[in-house]
């Protein structure tokens, strides 16, 4: 099911004519590792960061320590700050962020293990969601790939 989202996602992006950039936190690269695992992604893949730590996400994607320090680094905030600074370091036409939580430890009553946020950023608007995941910090880091992945493949048509 995954291999077919992920091959409709390439051959969308390939037809389109777009650029991706993505920006992570949480996963570590595991978004762009699946996003550049099937060939031809080099038409439409531009540039992914890793910026799991909150210095990184200054320097690299411009997200604001006022952000941080009110926010949290996982908040929605956070994730549109990342795909904005994203998009606009890269001149993607899209970006894609992700800042969690993975587990096992780190959660809190407000911010348990396995919250984790997504931005979209496009030339034309910002989208962010969240989702809660259950598992081990592996599954946890596997199903915020997935969702990222649908989460851009949804809104390719907006």
């Amino acid at each position: 099911m995954f291999q077919q989202q992920l091959q409709a996602l390439t051959t969308k992006l390939s037809k389109q004519g777009v650029k991706v950039t993505c920006a992570e936190s949480c996963t570590g690269g595991l978004l762009a590792a699946n996003l550049t695992r099937l060939p031809g992604s080099s038409d439409w893949f531009d540039v992914g960061f890793i910026t799991y730590s909150n210095d990184a996400k200054k320097q690299l994607l411009d997200v604001k320590q006022e952000t941080l320090r009110h926010y949290g680094a996982v908040s929605e905030e956070v994730a549109r700050e990342m795909a904005l600074g994203a998009l606009i370091r890269c001149k993607s036409h899209y970006s894609l962020s992700i800042t969690g939580i993975a587990g096992p430890d780190g959660g809190t009553e407000d911010k348990p293990v396995g919250l984790v946020w997504f931005g979209l950023a496009s030339k034309q608007r910002i989208w962010a969601e969240s989702r809660q995941f259950n598992g081990d910090r592996d599954q946890v880091r596997a199903q915020a790939v997935q969702f990222a992945i649908q989460f851009l493949a949804s809104k390719l048509d907006d």
